[in-house]
C-alpha cells in the first residue's frame, strides 16, 4: 500500500552557450542546447534542442534531434525532425525522420561491428557471402 518510490534521476540540462567535451555519464533525461563532443551515455533519453550539437560516440534508449548530431549513435529509437540533422552511423530498432529532417550515413538494426571497427566490410562474412552465390 506504500511503497517506496525508486529515486529517479533529474533532468541534466546543457544551455545554449555551453560546450562539453570528453565523457559525459547521464542517469535522466538529457537536453542539449549547448555542444557536446566526445563519448556520452545515458540510461534514458536525449533532446538536441534547434541549437544543439553532439559530435562523438552516443549510447542511449532514446534520442530526439532537432539540432546536429556527427558520430557514431547506438540507441532503441531514432527520432529526427524536421529541423534536425544526423550524420554518421546509426544502430537502432526504431527510425522516425519528419518532413525536413536529414539522415545522412548508415544505419544497421542492432549493434555490429560497424560501430566497433573501422571497417567497412567484414572479410570473412564476405568470403562465406560469395562461397554461397558459388553453389
Amino acid at each position: 500500500m506504500f511503497r517506496k518510490k525508486k529515486p529517479q534521476a533529474g533532468l541534466t540540462y546543457i544551455a545554449q552557450g555551453t560546450k562539453i567535451t570528453g565523457e559525459s555519464q547521464f542517469a535522466g533525461d538529457a537536453l542539449v542546447g549547448g555542444e557536446i563532443h566526445g563519448t556520452v551515455q545515458s540510461e534514458s533519453s536525449i533532446t538536441i534542442e534547434p541549437q544543439g550539437l553532439i559530435n562523438g560516440e552516443v549510447i542511449c534508449r532514446e534520442i530526439k534531434i532537432s539540432g546536429y548530431f556527427k558520430g557514431k549513435l547506438q540507441c532503441e529509437k531514432l527520432i529526427i525532425t524536421g529541423s534536425g540533422t544526423v550524420e554518421g552511423e546509426v544502430a537502432s530498432n526504431q527510425m522516425e525522420i519528419f518532413e525536413g529532417g536529414q539522415f545522412i550515413g548508415v544505419r544497421v538494426k542492432e549493434q555490429t561491428e560497424l560501430l566497433d571497427n573501422k571497417h567497412m566490410v567484414d572479410e570473412k562474412k564476405l568470403q562465406q557471402i560469395m562461397e554461397l552465390d558459388a553453389v
